[in-house]
């Protein structure tokens, strides 16, 4: 058996590589003779293998005939759901976003039924002529039909988002302008939602909404486009309309950090809004920690496992869904079925497993109730869930058959599973603040792994490889990216990195991140979850389920190898893979990969030589160790005891006075954990750099050429200046009265030597520097105080900083609307 230790790394047998196309019929042929020793190895390092042809996964595969049952009198097979982690049976991705139409109850309905029908004409060739007015029933179907699609992808039912609030998309919040626009926005959603794969203008908008509205349709449209809730993705014509820059002047520079899905996502969305970008990434590929390796072995076999990010959590209103849906690729729906197996082989019975299954969901009916009445009357308080859970099991007295034990043992082990984390160390107040928020319908997975939507989201963007990324460096003029021996200059910075790296310090921020960011950090936590992908010569444990557990003894190794996932329908071959989670995943890499495949071989030996079936030997096998991985140092994120929802809010705030940003899974409070979280986290914070970016006035260009003509505007504005004293003239913020916020500062020197007889430096300054200026006598003493106590430079008109052009803008702004 060949192994790889340190460094962890992929290993490559060139005799277990085969063509493109392999036939897959020896799946269900009987074993070989003999088997070659595996292929085992680390999986972390090596990010060059080559991936299976997209082809080989856009069929079904034809399911292999299940193990044949020895055990007298077992009982059916049993189904069981788990939270947020799912998987495959063949649907089509049109079918599967379409299906988000219909699973979502509409509480709300009325106010918002009565609004279409004074606005929209139906012009779907399908219903009603847009020439005709749409029977009552017909429009309330429709109005529901609309308002659900806008809640699969997050908005309120009849209120407006944070985001929508502060794009000012109305004149007022509340009242009939504001539910004329939500019945405007989700019919533009639905709309687009109905075929992704064209590009939707404003006119088409307003082709089907009354012309009284047109400007509602614009600036529902507008938010809509801006914030990526349309038009995205990766279809040919949106494609090519997303990397061609918008005409006019070029806006900022920024550099992303971090070439994951959200900063794929942000990259190609700034791109699309006219910034110039630059993407570095440590690595040597895109994808983070969404990775898909190649498998093979001999006998022609091949396959695609998927390491990292695997599942996509809900089908209905997900932007991946989207993604599958635009590049044609068919969605595998779980099959809920998942048998569970003692440590000695033997299946679990029906009844106890009922039973044990039905006291665990008490219990955590009971902790919730808890929480409630202990946040009601003691602000604060938290404990851990397992900490929770197991009072509550002893007071009951749950469990304490050895067998119900180690059930019980099994559904703790895939809640660890599920937040990436031991029982102990989850918030029992918050650990589940995002069910609420959870996207509907089917889990599903893509066949040939998700590094396909990488790869197609990685094309043709600007992307630095091997460039680890020191130090970010952040002030009034702009950001410094330090990686690889190399400096990048830019006008912002977008931090995908994960929460585990933030957490060891690998990046140095000057000056430092603010503490409440940083306290931020230490409370979230930041969980680990490894797997074992294994390839075999043949499918020896049938076609009819895709998942099995497994019990065992020893609580504290509850999360070793508990849950197995067959994805023969999914990855073009027979690969299974083992999850290890909660304090087994810690462990586990400690452990050899030797060790661990030989340790999940016992498992499945002591399940199927019960019923008559030889195990043979894999072809190959890949052992994870994302805790060890320098750009990862864990899974995804978990709420852990002291931390709440609110911190994924913090974590995602920009700080620099809109120069740093950060996005990724831990950034999203209501999308943690999930690769589409971090993909709705990319679309926020380009929304974000725009906005921060036009009230800046961050233009390339956005320094006249005409020089004389820019000092006369300023020399204007400080005819009235709003405060004076000696030869100092100040302008303030017309917009804050923070006594921290920036102000322009003029000083004029007179002298029989200037041609132009007085000379005007300038300087930006905070307003309590200002009043503190202001009281200090003398111009000569005020000089002092300003070069040595505020050491604020002053400098030309044309050498005046990004910072103080917005500021000039700004004022300019005020003074012409108060005239």
């Amino acid at each position: 058996m060949e192994t790889t230790d340190s460094p962890p790394e992929f290993s490559n047998n060139p005799n277990n590589v085969t063509s493109d196309g392999t036939s897959r019929e020896n799946h269900v042929s009987p074993p070989p003779q003999s088997t070659p020793e595996p292929v085992v190895s680390d999986s972390q390092l090596d990010d060059t293998s080559e991936l299976v042809p997209d082809d080989q996964y856009d069929q079904p595969h034809p399911s292999e005939p299940g193990p044949v049952n020895t055990d007298p009198g077992q009982p059916l097979l049993k189904r069981r759901r788990r939270r947020k982690k799912q998987f495959p049976e063949m649907i089509s991705s049109a079918a599967a976003v379409n299906g988000l139409r219909v699973l979502r109850s509409h509480p709300k309905s009325n106010t918002y039924s009565e609004k279409l029908d004074e606005m929209v004409e139906i012009d779907d060739a399908a219903s009603l002529s847009r020439n005709r007015r749409p029977r009552m029933s017909d429009l309330a179907k429709e109005v529901d039909i609309e308002s659900l699609i806008g809640i699969s992808v997050g908005f309120p039912v009849d209120s407006l988002t944070e985001e929508e609030i502060e794009a000012n998309v109305v004149s007022q919040i509340g009242g009939i302008e504001q539910a004329n626009y939500i019945v405007v926005r989700n019919h533009i959603l639905a709309r687009w939602r109905s075929n992704v794969s064209v590009w939707m203008t404003n006119d088409h908008a307003l082709e089907s909404i009354r012309a009284e509205h047109r400007g509602l349709v614009s600036s529902a449209y507008s938010f809509l486009l801006h914030h990526g809730y349309i038009n995205f993705g990766l279809a040919p014509a949106i494609k090519e309309a997303k990397l061609r820059p918008p005409e006019g002047a070029g806006k900022a520079n920024v550099v992303i950090v971090g070439a994951g899905l959200a900063g794929l996502i942000a990259a190609r969305q700034l791109i699309f809004l006219g910034f110039k970008v630059v993407v570095l990434e440590g690595r040597t590929r895109p994808g983070g920690r969404v990775r898909t390796k190649k498998m093979s072995g001999n006998y022609g076999v091949v396959a695609a496992a998927d390491l990292g990010g695997s599942v996509l959590t809900g089908i209905n209103g997900n932007p991946l869904g989207v993604l599958a849906r635009q590049l044609g690729f068919p969605l595998h729906k779980v099959r809920d079925i998942c048998p569970l197996y003692l440590p000695d082989g033997r299946t679990v019975n029906s009844e106890i497993d009922s039973r044990v299954e039905a006291s665990f969901n008490k219990l955590l009916d009971r902790v919730c109730k808890l929480r409630q009445s202990m946040m009601e009357e003691v602000k604060s308080v938290d404990v851990s869930l397992g900490t929770a859970l197991d009072a509550f099991r002893r007071v009951y007295g749950v469990a304490e058959d050895p067998q119900e034990r180690m059930l019980l043992n099994w559904h703790l082990a895939n809640l660890e599973y599920a937040n990436a984390s031991l029982m102990s160390n989850l918030s029992m107040a918050f650990w589940d603040q995002d069910d609420p928020y959870e996207m509907g319908g089917d889990h599903c997975f893509i066949p040939g792994g998700n590094e396909r939507f990488i790869r197609a989201l990685a094309e043709d963007l600007p992307i630095f490889y091997d460039r680890t990324v020191e130090s970010i460096r952040y002030g009034i003029d702009g950001v410094l990216v330090y990686a690889g021996g190399q400096e990048y200059r830019g006008d912002m910075v977008l931090c995908t990195v994960p929460l585990g790296v933030l957490k060891k310090g690998s990046i140095e921020f000057v000056p430092e991140l603010p503490q409440r960011k940083k306290d931020a950090i230490e409370r979230l936590g930041f969980g680990l979850l490894n797997k074992v992908a294994m390839l075999f010569p043949y499918d020896f444990w049938g076609g009819e389920i895709d998942t099995f557990g497994h019990l065992a003894e020893d609580s504290s190794m509850r999360g070793e190898f508990f849950l197995f996932y067959s994805y023969s329908s999914v990855s073009g071959g027979p690969l299974l893979v083992a999850l290890v989670a909660g304090e087994a995943a810690v462990k586990f890499e400690r452990m050899s990969p030797v060790e661990a495949v030989g340790r999940v071989l016992d498992i499945l030996k002591g399940i199927f030589n019960l019923k008559g079936i030889v195990v043979p030997d894999p072809l190959q096998a890949i052992c994870t160790r994302w805790g060890q991985d320098q750009f990862t140092y864990g899974s995804y994120s978990y709420v852990a005891i002291g931390a709440s929802g609110d911190d994924y809010d913090i974590l995602a705030e920009s700080i620099g006075d809109g120069r740093v940003f950060f996005a990724g899974e831990a950034t999203n409070k209501q999308y943690p954990a999930t690769m589409h979280g971090a993909f709705l986290s990319g679309m926020r914070e380009a929304a974000n750099i725009l906005r921060v970016a036009k009230r800046k006035s961050l233009v390339l260009a956005g320094k006249s050429n005409n020089v004389t003509e820019e000092i006369g505007d300023v020399d204007k504005l400080f005819e009235i200046p709003d405060l004076m004293f000696g030869n100092f003239s100040v302008l303030f913020d017309s917009k804050s009265n923070d006594v921290e916020s920036n102000s322009l500062l003029r000083v004029s020197f007179k002298g029989e030597k200037l041609d132009s007889g007085c000379l005007h430096l300038y300087g930006l300054i905070q307003r309590k520097q200002v009043i503190e200026l202001s009281e200090v006598d003398g111009d000569v003493n005020r000089m002092r105080v300003l070069n040595r106590d505020f050491q604020v430079r002053l400098v030309g008109r044309e050498s005046l900083c990004g910072a103080a052009e917005s500021l000039i803008t700004c004022i300019k702004s005020a003074r012409s609307n108060l005239n």
